[in-house]
């Protein structure tokens, strides 16, 4: 079952319920947005090489690594970020599902690479892990939300909003 909401029937039921349906239309809503975001983003191509910058944009750790990027100073920085970069990437390039029509050299493909890496790459402690990660505002979350407003921005900027300043 999706879009469930469960409710005890106590005296304040009737004030969740309520509840419950402001946020559901919510959650309906949200779910039509980006439905037509999603579909965009399939008609924007993007190259390989804006790919790579985007994951590695959308992954950076910290400012230091994003100045490190901004000067092109590959060199100095860290082997773990740029093993996570080539993992993703490479996620990017070879998944099935990442060579279907509204993915392959598309904005919404450079997308999906950034959340499919966490959801079907990286490696996790557990599953209870993988969880506050992807979905209870943890790295993924965070890093998928940074990739959200990366393609944002390429949608409407193209690859001007990689030079950066």
């Amino acid at each position: 079952m999706t879009n469930v909401v469960r409710i005890k029937h106590t005296s304040g039921a009737k004030q969740r319920i309520e509840n419950a349906h402001k946020i559901m239309g919510l959650a309906d809503t949200l779910s039509n947005q980006l439905e037509g975001i999603f579909n965009e983003w399939a008609n924007i191509k993007v190259t390989d090489r804006e790919v790579r910058k985007l994951i590695q944009l959308a992954l950076c750790p910290n400012k230091e690594t994003y100045d490190h990027i901004k000067k092109g100073a590959e060199d100095e920085i860290s082997t773990v970020f740029k093993n996570t970069i080539e993992d993703a990437f490479a996620y990017a390039m070879i998944s099935d599902t990442q060579q279907m029509d509204t993915t392959k050299g598309t904005l919404f493909g450079a997308y999906n690479a950034v959340t499919g890496y966490y959801q079907n790459v990286r490696s996790y402690k557990n599953d209870e892990a993988k969880l506050q990660s992807i979905v209870l505002g943890g790295t993924a979350q965070l890093k998928s939300q940074k990739a959200f407003e990366l393609c944002t921005a390429f949608s409407t900027g193209g690859a001007e909003i990689f030079k950066l300043n």
